[in-house]
């Protein structure tokens, strides 16, 4: 187990390594008893706790060892056990019980028997012994010590998986209300607008072929009524599949996107409103969502114009630039900066679309008189 990540690790170990040397360097200058071979096994135990994180069973026995060759030689007392207790403590932390102890076991039965049999005097079995029994405490310090640091890792991962756990959790209820909604939701228009437009529908269509069979002209309105009942049929069928999230958007149709501009357009001259189209810049095929908004621009501000604007005409401009799509729809209506027309679910609509791509709407009344719609949608779909 890792507590500092990556290069930080190392160094921070190399550092501790570098100062243990340094520090039993001096020990082993400033004992008399201490040799050549004591200095050696003292930098090669040093040395060793650079592992004793990424690899405690390594560290372990070297530092055990080589510091056991300078304590039973040299007696230095306990500065010679620090090494060996960093690496008890990084192989208890480790998970390691048996090898820790058993090492703790060896270094301090041997320093004690060194102890004892250069001892002199009652005086100085004592205080071998009392030395021992100090650096037992530290052994079982550290072997604790490297245990609750374990079991401290263990739990702050566990915490981890268990927040990570439950955001997923969330996720996924969240996700499931919204698919329960969306199901719910579906039911309800099939259930009330299917059956309203299938109605309205079949009713069109008798009364354009009962005119028809009597020789009669077909109202331009009753057209309307018959086309745009059936467009209203397909973009049901084509919301629908969507809120099923059947996987196949728009079915074999497809939503309605700029390709049916057209279509709009002349819908709206069949119910008596004056419309133009001018198309700029290079066509292209757009994002689907931008293709989407802008058609429902389009859309909506045709309705707004034949329900609100009286006797007027509009001008519909589609402009494709580099970076951006620009959607404006003019009319030459009644409406007044003096008397702005209050903004309905349409225009609401309208922002709500323009906003979740990331682009900007103005929809106000015009100085020369009239109103105006104007989306900028950027081509780089949402942000």
């Amino acid at each position: 187990m890792s507590f500092v990540p990556g290069w930080r690790s190392f160094a921070l170990d190399g550092v501790l390594a570098a100062v243990v040397a340094a520090l039993l360097s001096l020990t082993v200058l400033a004992t008399p008893a201490a040799g050549v071979l004591d200095l050696v096994a003292v930098l090669i135990a040093a040395a060793s706790l650079v592992l004793w994180r990424r690899a405690p069973l390594v560290s372990l026995p070297i530092s055990t060892a080589c510091m056991l060759v300078y304590a039973v030689h040299a007696q230095p007392g306990p500065p010679a056990a620090f090494p060996v207790l960093v690496s008890v403590y990084g192989a208890a932390r480790a998970g390691h019980r048996l090898l820790p102890a058993l090492a703790g076991l060896v270094f301090l039965g041997s320093s004690l028997a060194a102890g004892l049999s250069g001892a002199t005097g009652a005086d100085q079995e004592q205080q071998v012994f009392q030395g021992t029994t100090l650096l037992l405490g530290w052994f079982l310090a550290a072997g604790v010590a490297g245990t609750v640091s374990m079991h401290r890792q263990a739990y702050l991962e566990q915490a981890e998986q268990r927040a990570a756990e439950a955001e997923r959790t969330r996720e996924e209820v969240a996700r499931r209300r919204a698919g329960e909604e969306r199901l719910r939701i579906a039911r309800e228009l099939h259930d009330s607008l299917t059956h309203s437009i299938s109605v309205i529908k079949v009713q069109a269509g008798v009364a354009v072929h009962l005119a028809r069979k009597r020789g009669e002209e077909v109202p331009a309105s009753l057209l309307a009524i018959q086309e745009a009942s059936g467009d209203a049929m397909r973009e049901l069928r084509t919301t629908l599949e969507l809120l099923r999230d059947t996987g196949d958007e728009g079915g074999a149709a497809g939503p309605s996107g700029l390709d049916r501009l057209g279509d709009l357009v002349e819908r709206a001259r069949s119910t008596g409103l004056p419309a133009t189209v001018t198309v700029s810049g290079t066509r292209r095929e757009l994002p689907a969502e931008v293709d989407r908004a802008a058609y429902r621009i389009v859309q909506e501000a045709l309705t707004n114009v034949s329900r609100h604007a009286g006797a007027a005409a509009a001008t519909v401009r589609i402009d494709y630039g580099g970076q951006e799509l620009v959607v404006q729809v003019d009319d030459d209506g009644a409406a007044t900066r003096a008397a702005p027309p209050v903004p309905g679910v349409g225009l609401l609509g309208m922002r709500e679309r323009v906003t979740a791509l990331g682009g900007r709407l103005l929809a106000e009344p015009r100085a020369e008189g009239g109103f105006t719609v104007r989306a900028e949608l950027p081509l780089g779909g949402p942000s």
